[in-house]
């Protein structure tokens, strides 16, 4: 029998134990135990300043408080954001290569400190590499990365494998977020013969928000080569993107899932890289859900074969739903996690309560646990 683990009063393992947070079919699993993320994006404190060159110094105390309040309100997870666009991190040499984590070399450690003091609190990071949501001054860095394959992998041998490796055995890192809203920078209206390159279906829907840069074929070799060189790393890992809406993460409602395995895969050519859990993010427009919505679905209706989290979402978008229907309705409705929008915008009082509403729910096979690891 599968049970859910949910409140926050279970113990993360020390590095000894070897438990790290896992997948059983649509399910997240801990030490044999299911498990639904629970959680909140912070998502900075500083934007794309809080990581590297010593600056999470700076930060460290505001990010332990929320830790704390996370776990006193039952909730388990948490997205954070660290290059954004290349802002402070990773280092980059004057021709667009980078050449190491960040200039002066904290990174690394910087991360290492933050999980610390999640694992004291028993919350999962999921740290959020890139920003496609929107396009400003540093940009032409990660335009770099995403139009040049040279560049990338100057990236993948410089900063990512290097992070991946020092950073697997935290227990509390819960997956790599490798994009948030990549969409954003999408070219709708392409044709191609491929549903995963054809991006007609996107007419009028709001791609490209943040200038039309990039053919899906680009977007998907991105992430497809830097899944890849995670997994070769860490074979355990768990990697996503934080899609901007179920528009481009379902074959159903008239869309394309272009996120799909055969997709990534076709456009980067590497076998391991692909999504081990799909992220969605939900917001209403004009009061109103979309058809493609989580909100207005249960997860069965996206036909989707890996866990589905509803990585971001707030009562202020929520179509007249209360934090507390929203939370409810991830946890009820089946997905494998919900995550509020956001620390940062002034929502924390409202998420901890949409989390302290849901923090004991059980119900059938579902019961909730406390894990004694220590």
């Amino acid at each position: 029998m599968w049970w859910i683990v949910f409140v926050g009063l279970f113990l993360l393992a020390d590095h000894g134990s070897g438990a790290r947070l896992g997948i059983h079919g649509t399910h997240f699993t801990y030490n044999g135990h299911r498990v639904f993320l629970a959680g909140i994006n912070k998502a900075w404190e500083h934007y794309a300043y809080d990581f590297g060159n010593g600056q999470y110094n700076g930060v460290k105390a505001r990010y332990e408080h929320v830790f704390q309040q996370l776990q006193a309100a039952g909730a388990n997870s948490i997205r954070v954001w660290i290059h954004i666009e290349g802002e402070s991190s990773p280092k980059f040499d004057s021709n667009g290569h980078v050449t190491g984590t960040d200039n002066g070399g904290t990174l690394i450690n910087d991360m290492r400190v933050m999980l610390r003091a999640a694992q004291q609190h028993n919350i999962f990071v999921f740290p959020t590499l890139w920003n496609g949501a929107v396009n400003q001054n540093y940009h032409y860095r990660l335009n770099g990365l995403i139009k040049d394959t040279g560049k990338l992998n100057s990236y993948i041998d410089h900063a990512l494998k290097p992070m991946v490796l020092a950073l697997k055995d935290m227990p509390s890192l819960g997956g790599w977020d490798l994009m948030n809203e990549p969409e954003g920078e999408l070219i709708p209206d392409l044709t191609s013969t491929d549903p995963c390159f054809d991006t007609r279906h996107l007419h009028n829907s709001g791609a490209g928000w943040a200038g039309k840069l990039y053919t899906p074929q680009e977007l998907l070799r991105f992430f497809n080569w830097q899944a890849a060189a995670i997994k070769e790393v860490d074979p355990h890992a768990l990697v996503t993107v934080g899609a901007w809406n179920g528009k481009v993460n379902t074959d159903n409602f008239g869309f394309h899932n272009m996120y799909k395995d055969s997709c990534l895969v076709k456009a980067g050519g590497k076998a391991l890289g692909t999504f081990s859990f799909y992220q969605i993010h939900s917001y209403a427009f004009n009061g109103h859900f979309g058809t493609e919505s989580p909100f207005m679905h249960n997860f069965g209706a996206f036909g989707l074969h890996k866990p589905l989290v509803i990585g971001e979402f707030r009562e202020k978008n929520g179509a007249g739903m209360t934090i507390n229907q929203l939370y409810d309705h991830a946890y009820n409705g089946g997905y494998a996690g919900g995550w509020g929008w956001s620390e940062t915008d002034g929502n924390m009082d409202n998420m901890l309560q949409g989390l302290n509403h849901i923090r004991n729910y059980h119900s059938g096979a579902h019961g909730t646990i406390h894990v004694q690891i220590h």
